[in-house]
């Protein structure tokens, strides 16, 4: 940062802290309950994405939503209440370990390698001839690899991204497309964890599912009606063939910067992803070939996904890994010295440490409004606004709000499918309406989780696509909107007709 940017921040520091102290000593703080802080528990998240979004330094922003999620919750030192707690957890080591430090080191050996070039030079051939077929590939590959969330955005993006840099796309338009490739295709292809963990929580809250058997038919039957996994999975292949009748304003611009001058960034942006990762150095007389990205994928996907459909379990931990493993020893099988592989896996981690500390925070932002309660109040403040024909619309409404603000669709889910089945089962028992309401709920989190700057996907789809996270947030907001309102009326127009 320059001084001048130094000197803001530090003012903005000051006032946050001023803030979140009266803020805890005045009225409002006596509306907190021994679930949540009444209004005050909005703070943290409401205070980072703001500034995420009107300085677009994600960091700062977050770091300034745990303080003040420190002072408010009285736990004012928020490096032993919240940073090594969450910095330190199993959840946070495994995402720093696999999901970074695995992928950033993948790919730094296949800028050793050449693998990654290799296969999109290859499947470009047979199935890439320009830019809307390289976002074909793209929206295909996030299609095929539809487990959901983190995975899906790393093994989509770092599959397509060489070709699609080569075809020139925007790297706006690549993030988007992985993005909205990831969790809402987990929820209509659900061969992967989303429909156990959703039986689970909902297993008897209603009579109509009384155990887990029943709520995983429940979660195949509503695959129909989640209406906004079926637009946003639309909307981004229309995008992909340029046929889109919906582009924001700031995709636009991407998509013309990049067709004028060929930048795939705009100016002035700051990508998660390192040099490391996209500079390939392949050491002279290494013959790249396919095997390079063939024996690494195909170790990623027979350790971690195809034991799925053989004895029900995904070793997704393991396989990272091994993927590495088997990248350096096919590297070291065909010629390359032991130096440059490690050379590769040293810079690749280096690559993803801006995503790593941004997850970080993330991570601890998400323990500090479950502190607070903030899906609590969020649910307990809405409860009252009851209309049948448009409690759907309303689930979706609350559940694109939480998701939004703690950064989570799982979490959302944990919050809101015990409270909203009930409630919905009392207002209308008709099996119709609460399979509306379930759907609504599982489409709602979807999208709050894939917009939210402060979301594990969101930032992964960055990471792997070369972007910068804000400009990714900011260009995907308004085509997500726009499925999310089109999701709402459509859940109202099957309310009134059918229930």
């Amino acid at each position: 940062m320059k001084k001048q940017e130094w000197k803001r921040w530090f003012f903005i520091f000051v006032g946050v802290v001023s803030f979140s102290f009266l803020l805890s000593s005045v009225g409002f703080a006596n509306e907190s309950t021994s679930k949540h802080f009444g209004i005050l528990s909005l703070v943290p998240a409401v205070l980072s994405l703001s500034l995420a979004f009107i300085t677009r330094r994600v960091v700062p922003s977050l770091f300034l939503g745990v303080v003040a999620g420190g002072i408010i919750s009285g736990n004012i030192n928020i490096v032993q209440a919240f940073l090594i707690p969450s910095l330190g957890s199993a959840g946070y080591a495994k995402i720093l370990l696999v999901y970074l430090w695995c992928l950033g080191g993948l790919i730094g050996i296949w800028t050793k390698t050449g693998g990654a070039q290799k296969f999109a030079r290859w499947a470009g051939q047979k199935i890439v001839t320009g830019r809307r077929s390289a976002k074909f590939f793209a929206w295909l590959m996030g299609v095929l690899f539809h487990q959901g969330g983190t995975i899906s955005t790393i093994l989509a993006g770092s599959t397509v991204r060489p070709i699609c840099d080569e075809e020139k796309v925007s790297h706006e338009e690549l993030s988007y497309i992985v993005d909205s490739t990831a969790s809402p295709i987990a929820t209509l292809i659900p061969f992967n964890a989303w429909p156990l963990y959703i039986a689970g929580l909902v297993a008897g809250t209603i009579p109509l599912i009384p155990n887990e058997e029943v709520g995983l038919e429940f979660f195949f039957r509503a695959i129909p009606f989640n209406f906004y996994a079926w637009i946003a999975i639309t909307f981004t292949f229309l995008l992909a063939w340029e046929k889109a009748p919906f582009v924001g304003k700031r995709m636009k611009e991407a998509m013309k910067r990049v067709k004028e001058t060929g930048k795939l960034n705009r100016d002035g942006a700051e990508p998660l992803t390192a040099e490391e990762l996209t500079e390939v150095h392949v050491p002279e007389n290494y013959e790249t070939s396919l095997l390079d990205f063939i024996i690494p994928i195909g170790t990623l996907l027979g350790v971690g996904v195809i034991p799925k459909f053989l004895v029900g379990e995904m070793y997704i931990s393991e396989a990272f890994l091994l993927s590495v493993i088997m990248a350096m020893i096919t590297a070291g099988v065909k010629g390359m010295n032991l130096d440059d592989i490690i050379d590769g896996f040293v810079d690749g981690a280096k690559g993803v440490t801006i995503g790593a500390i941004i997850l970080g925070l993330a991570v601890t932002l998400g323990n500090v409004s479950e502190s607070l309660g903030t899906a609590v109040y969020i649910v307990e403040a809405t409860k009252a606004i009851i209309i049948p024909t448009l409690l759907p619309a309303i689930y979706m409404a609350l559940c694109m709000l939480i998701a939004f603000a703690v950064g989570t669709s799982w979490g959302t889910y944990a919050v809101m499918f015990p409270i909203a089945m009930p409630l919905a089962y009392a207002v209308n028992p008709d099996p119709m309406f609460v399979t509306l309401c379930f759907s609504a709920v599982t489409g709602g989190s979807i999208y709050g989780d894939q917009c939210s700057p402060i979301s594990d996907t969101t930032i992964m789809s960055s990471l792997a696509c070369g972007a910068d996270l804000m400009d990714h947030v900011y260009t995907q907001l308004p085509q997500a909107s726009v499925a999310a309102g089109l999701s709402m009326v459509l859940y109202t127009i099957f309310t009134a007709v059918l229930c």
